[in-house]
């Protein structure tokens, strides 16, 4: 199994709507090395990125009758920054624009509803954090097994290189 650094982060991957990248499935593949290149641009070092296989599983809350999601988890290891509550929400604010990017709109849509991209940060190694913008560890990472799939797939080895 890898080991699992103290300022690891996790950051989960959802899509149930077209952007224009394509579909759903095609949205997370696109955005993957947007992503990396974000978290590459905070640190001088190399950095380990582990990916889980995409998954397609039923919308849990929100309207009924929505479309299936593809969601993953990606897993990063060798951040230089130091998880603190600056750096958390300065990621957040940079995965939320590139939620925009693939036009998603917070504004406009209803809680657990359909979007064309969603990225969670579920951890940074240890921190703790209850701000109003942003609470980690994510607060219902035990509840969704969409998020708890791929997330145990990257943590014990076992997704797909």
């Amino acid at each position: 199994m890898p080991s699992i650094d103290d300022a690891s982060v996790a950051v989960a991957l959802g899509a149930n709507q077209p952007s224009a990248a394509g579909s759903p499935r095609e949205t997370l593949v696109a955005v993957r090395p947007l992503l990396e290149d974000l978290l590459k641009s905070w640190s001088a070092q190399e950095l380990v990125f582990r990916w889980s296989s995409l998954h397609d599983t039923a919308p849990v809350g929100g309207p009924p009758d929505q479309p299936w999601y593809c969601n993953a988890v990606m897993l990063v290891e060798g951040l230089q920054a130091p998880p603190s509550v600056a750096a958390a929400l300065e990621l957040l604010d940079a995965l939320q624009g590139l939620e925009q990017q693939f036009g998603r709109n917070r504004s406009q849509e209803q809680r657990w509803g359909p979007r064309s991209l969603d990225l969670d940060l579920l951890f940074w190694g240890e921190l703790r954090l209850d701000h109003p913008r942003l609470q980690l560890p994510h607060p219902r990472l035990h509840l969704r097994r969409f998020v708890l799939g791929p997330l145990l797939e990257v943590m014990q080895g076992l997704a797909p290189t």
